[in-house]
């Protein structure tokens, strides 16, 4: 009788064990908080069990049970995982954790590569968009490593459209292009409102839709710039979808300058005009159809990007020619016009050769990773040349409206 009565009691202290780990789990779990694997924790535990003994809502038995269930507990949320084959790192995650010797304390933080999975919750989005730090060149990921003379400051993948237009109110390599090719658009969208909205004593409608041409190729080039610049770390699809158009924009830039300096070089004569422009659009959608290739704007092709929208803009050099004998090399339209058309080409030939040869981080690595890069300055001289070239369109065509009246017939177009 002695022996059953011992089991039966040590059963029932058993089951009272078994339902108070249960209980003391459950409600650390749901009052005080788990663990990244949704465990109670260890404080949790604790602190449900001295409140469960106050409250005598662990059952009546001796100290030494409770200290039982006290340690069983403790002792399962020890139990983790031991680390297995499985989780040895591979050569490229080997690959990322490699630093240089002068790095800061921005690169001890590493480059994370934040993942956005379905359920993840808004409240650890925002977290990570207010918490993100620059990184080094070597820990961004394979499609975000363009120019390896930029050693520090780079953003790292930012998945979410709100990070990345946040992004451009932080200090990083992409901040200076950025802000000069947004501000460049939002002066050249203030210039062509202004010149639009003229009165049509002031400026006919005609006029007004030549030189929309060129504002529609100025705003679009930048606005698409800015675009590029700010959602490049967004993901490989969306860098990928606006460095075409970044590439695309140029084209179109390009395009809509001849428009008005051949309209009014060419005033007079509509045979070459019409020829020149017609050559012009085509060379243009060749250039958009080149900048939609896939590998265009992979990094190692960069002095093909430079030469494909180089040799676009030089091709202006023959009507240039043209116009120039036709008009008289010193005639006062040649000086007025040519000077300026010159300084142009100078100004984005000058931008499109740094940007290709990356000068001058290429002779001071890791000096120029914010401000002063090559790029920076290309989108500056970018920028110059366009408004020189609308000061030498707006000449041309106050020149042209004022004081020439055509004289030649309007020749048919002849091959």
């Amino acid at each position: 009788m002695d022996s059953e009565s011992n089991l039966l009691e040590r059963h029932n202290s058993t089951n009272d064990l078994n339902d108070a780990e249960v209980e003391v789990k459950t409600t650390a779990s749901t009052k005080f908080g788990m663990d990244a694997l949704g465990h109670a924790t260890a404080d949790a535990v604790t602190t449900t069990t001295a409140t469960m003994r106050g409250t005598n809502r662990i059952g009546s038995g001796s100290d030494e049970v409770e200290e039982d269930i006290f340690e069983e507990v403790k002792m399962i949320l020890r139990k983790r995982r031991g680390w297995g084959p499985e989780d040895s790192l591979s050569a490229n995650d080997l690959g990322l954790l490699e630093y240089d010797d002068e790095l800061g304390e921005e690169d001890d933080a590493g480059c994370p590569l934040p993942s956005t999975p379905e359920d993840t919750q808004l409240i650890e989005a925002e977290v990570w968009e207010a918490s993100w730090k620059v990184c080094h060149y070597k820990n961004l990921p394979k499609w975000l490593q363009d120019n390896d003379f930029l050693h520090r400051g780079h953003r790292p993948p930012l998945p979410s459209f709100r990070a990345c237009f946040k992004s451009i109110f932080r200090v990083h390599t992409e901040t200076g292009n950025i802000w000069t090719h947004l501000l460049g658009c939002i002066a050249f969208i203030g210039v062509a409102a202004y010149f639009i909205s003229r009165p049509s004593v002031e400026i006919q409608t005609q006029e007004k839709i030549v030189f929309g041409a060129f504002f529609i190729g100025a705003i679009v080039c930048l606005g698409f710039s800015f675009a590029f610049h700010t959602l490049s770390c967004h993901s490989v699809e969306m860098g990928r979808l606006f460095s075409k158009l970044d590439y695309c924009g140029i084209a179109l830039l390009i395009m809509g300058s001849f428009v008005p300096w051949l309209y009014y070089g060419f005033y007079c004569h509509y045979q070459p005009k019409v020829i020149y422009l017609s050559v012009v659009c085509v060379l243009g959608v060749l250039s958009i159809v080149v900048s939609l290739w896939d590998k265009f704007s992979e990094p190692g092709l960069r002095p093909l990007r430079a030469g494909v929208f180089m040799s676009f803009g030089l091709s202006g050099v023959i009507p240039a020619v043209h116009y120039s004998i036709m008009e008289g090399w010193f005639s006062q339209m040649s000086r007025a016009s040519l000077g300026w058309l010159i300084l142009m080409g100078l100004l984005y030939i000058t931008g499109a050769l740094l940007y290709a040869l990356r000068v001058p981080e290429r002779w001071f690595p890791g000096k120029f990773d914010i401000w002063g890069q090559s790029h920076q300055i290309f989108h500056i001289l970018v920028i110059a040349a366009a408004f020189v070239h609308y000061h030498g369109i707006s000449e041309m065509a106050m020149y042209r409206v004022m004081y020439s009246e055509c004289t030649v017939p309007i020749e048919p177009i002849t091959f």
